[in-house]
């Protein structure tokens, strides 16, 4: 049986991811220009694959991205829809709790923050 939260908490939390996920998109260009510029001053074959491999690693984040915000926002439809169609006592009203969602996002995180982690020692041993 799936737990259920009250719509303020769930759209609270909703637009907590929201914000998390623009920051990592906007952290995901700084980190695209840092490599562009630094593969710039190496012509390596090695270093040009490490520099492939780490545009395409930007580029699937940011498709994940792209979808855990697609996701997100289709459930907020759905808590506009159901304010929609009985908006008495919506303070008190609840919902099944996302937690699928929840642990996609704390996954997400996980991986992003090894991708940062792991470009900054690339770039720390390039320089």
């Amino acid at each position: 049986m799936t737990a259920e939260k009250k719509i303020y908490t769930l759209h609270h939390e909703h637009q907590e991811w929201l914000k998390k996920l623009s920051f990592y998109k906007d952290d995901l260009k700084v980190m695209q220009n840092r490599v562009e510029e630094v593969a710039k001053n190496y012509t390596s074959q090695d270093f040009q694959a490490m520099v492939d491999h780490y545009l395409n690693q930007f580029l699937i984040q940011g498709e994940r991205i792209n979808s855990l915000k697609h996701e997100i926002k289709n459930y907020e439809h759905l808590i506009q829809n159901s304010v929609l169609d009985n908006s008495t006592a919506v303070d008190h009203r609840t919902l099944p709790d996302h937690e699928a969602q929840r642990e996609k996002m704390v996954r997400f995180e996980e991986i992003f923050a090894e991708l940062r982690e792991d470009l900054m020692n690339f770039l720390s041993k390039s320089l």
